[in-house]
């Protein structure tokens, strides 16, 4: 079968497209026909070595298709089942494995797309916004790369819970997405200062959280878009990882407090895997949450797909088909 793996670390050109065997699934595990494989920032971390993996490795932990075969003990699902992960061994691949206590079932009226469009980012939007910082009615919170996968979906979840949302993006086109997903004000940073926009958003007190996905750009005007004590909650390294910083520093900018979280500390039983990816797809079967699929390439072109969301010139998630 067909698998985009890296055999050394460097730039999108390091992918390449091999024939691997079909993995055989082992105790606990699935083997899925992936349908669709989402592009995440992750799989560009790993691809550029910052976060290192062994090597060759196939990319990708996010897809959605139908079990092609169970391993041995597994009794919750059979072949044929509809399901979804965050959490599978190369999902850049015709085929892949899953583990069962990471799997989720895709409801009928959600298609493997979408499914795979919101089980990583979604999942990440959810527990960003309802518990790292659980907004309320009337808190207010700067969403930086609103346009993008997770942007989307943040913005939308925070109005649901009553907080006023003020949007960073790049561009008009954006920033038109954005609004239509609900933020309250946009900043088109590329043009104006978002830590003033943040000011004037709340009468000059300061936002009461800020989600960044953007990393070591937007970290000095982060920490100076907050109230005192507010929260800075860094999710993302697009622009490359935050630099140390003096605890101090927290403390001259008004006793800040700073968090570094991941999905898979919010995912870590099978409890709250499938409480939080059950909530998603009740909102989007209700028609409560615009799940925006911007992008989608062949599997064999996953380079391109690689360069589009590296250059931020995509909105919405970027998915492989294979």
């Amino acid at each position: 079968m067909q698998a985009i793996r890296i055999h050394e670390t460097g730039g999108p050109e390091k992918l390449r497209v091999d024939d691997v065997p079909l993995p055989a699934p082992g105790p606990g595990e699935v083997r899925i026909r992936v349908e669709a494989a989402g592009v995440n920032f992750i799989d560009t971390y790993q691809r550029s070595g910052l976060y290192p993996v062994a090597l060759p490795y196939t990319l990708g932990s996010e897809a959605a298709g139908m079990v092609t075969a169970v391993g041995p003990g597994v009794t919750e699902f059979r072949a044929g089942d509809r399901v979804g992960s965050a959490k599978v061994a190369g999902a850049y691949a015709a085929e892949a494995l899953a583990p069962v206590a990471q799997l989720v079932r895709v409801p009928p009226g959600v298609d493997s797309r979408t499914a795979a469009a919101v089980l990583l980012q979604g999942m990440t939007a959810h527990y960003l916004a309802c518990d790292t910082f659980p907004l309320k009615t009337g808190d207010t919170a700067l969403v930086h790369a609103a346009a993008g996968g997770v942007g989307l979906l943040l913005v939308q979840i925070a109005k649901r819970r009553g907080a006023r949302v003020l949007a960073t993006v790049g561009t008009d086109e954006k920033a038109r997405l954005a609004r239509e997903a609900g933020a309250d004000e946009v900043c088109i940073y590329t043009r104006d200062n978002f830590s003033a926009a943040a000011r004037q958003f709340t009468g000059g007190r300061g936002v009461d959280v800020v989600y960044d996905a953007v990393g070591k750009d937007t970290f000095t005007g982060s920490l100076d878009s907050l109230r005192p004590r507010g929260m800075l909650v860094s999710y993302g390294n697009s622009s490359g990882p935050v630099p140390p910083f003096a605890p101090l520093l927290l403390m001259q900018k008004g006793s800040l407090f700073f968090t570094r979280p991941t999905l898979n500390h919010y995912t870590g039983t099978t409890v709250e895997l499938q409480a939080r990816a059950g909530e998603l797809f009740r909102w989007i079967g209700a028609g409560e949450l615009n799940v925006r699929i911007g992008a989608t390439f062949p599997l064999t072109a996953a380079a391109e797909a690689h360069r589009a969301l590296e250059g931020r010139a995509t909105t919405g998630k970027v998915l492989l088909l294979p």
